[in-house]
């Protein structure tokens, strides 16, 4: 599991391209037969992703790094699939898992397998996990359950709709929030106007994008903001002090994930456009 640490804004000032990517971009999640992981320290927050091709993969670290015997001792997490047909087992009992279905595991599961129904074809599973107080059950939500938001106009390349999965009222967490955003044809940005949330961090996963894509995401405290060129499935993490917002060269989706203080997802500090700099 990599780890990487939190930064302080004043400190970020200073980055350049390397550091900045080495800070805030994971690169690479995704590897066939292979939990790959990334442990933030904002927020505590793991990011991961999985392809079973030849045969399951488990959720599983070391117990010293976890300080636990199992990877949800004291942790709850939420599975989004954006490959092919698989299935998750959680404990004995199997869910199936389409493309853009997601799964929430509360806290106090022992074993989890990740599992392609077609190997040529295979499924492609996104984490996000976070630190959990008490167990709430494991619940599925295909993406026609998710809760709907639209946002934005044509106008202003942003016309999209928010589905939520994990939030105060869909799949109940402890502090997890967890959805998706698709962006309607013709419309590029997201998340613009920007916002911070001073009481949340979030994780930033894009993908359906082609090998030559990219998006331009910008972070950084609103006076001062920097960017990062983002590929095909891979994250961004984005601390509480940051904005985050993009812009791609070609049509993407991208899921995101909350952690912090609340779960209230209209707690944001909206940042005015003029005063972007």
């Amino acid at each position: 599991m990599e780890i990487r640490y939190a930064s302080h804004p004043k400190q970020v000032k200073q980055f350049d391209t390397t550091e900045l990517r080495e800070e805030f971009l994971i690169e690479s999640l995704f590897a066939a037969d292979k939990l790959t992981l990334c442990y933030s320290h904002v927020d505590r927050f793991i990011v991961g992703g999985a392809i079973p091709v030849n045969g399951p993969v488990k959720l599983e670290a070391d117990p010293k790094t976890m300080g636990a015997p199992t990877f949800l001792e004291r942790r709850e997490i939420g599975i989004i699939n954006v490959g092919g047909q698989g299935t998750i087992t959680v404990d004995g009992t199997t869910y199936e898992m389409a493309s853009k279905d997601c799964l929430y595991i509360g806290r106090g599961a022992k074993e989890v397998s990740l599992a392609s129904d077609d190997a040529s074809q295979p499924a492609k599973y996104y984490l996000n996990s976070a630190p959990a107080h008490q167990s709430y059950p494991t619940t599925k939500a295909a993406i026609s359950e998710a809760s709907p938001t639209h946002l934005g106009s044509l106008t202003n390349s942003n016309e999209r709709t928010i589905y939520r999965y994990i939030h105060t009222g869909g799949i109940q967490s402890c502090q997890l929030v967890m959805g998706m955003t698709l962006l309607k044809p013709g419309s590029m940005w997201n998340t613009m106007p920007c916002h911070t949330h001073n009481r949340r961090s979030e994780v930033y996963f894009y993908f359906d994008m082609p090998d030559d894509g990219a998006v331009f995401h910008f972070m950084g405290e609103p006076q001062e903001t920097r960017h990062l060129v983002v590929r095909n499935e891979q994250a961004v993490i984005s601390p509480s002090w940051s904005i985050h917002s993009g812009v791609g060269t070609n049509s993407y989706t991208f899921i995101w994930g909350m952690a912090g203080e609340n779960q209230t997802f209209e707690d944001m500090d909206a940042v005015p456009m003029k005063e972007l700099k």
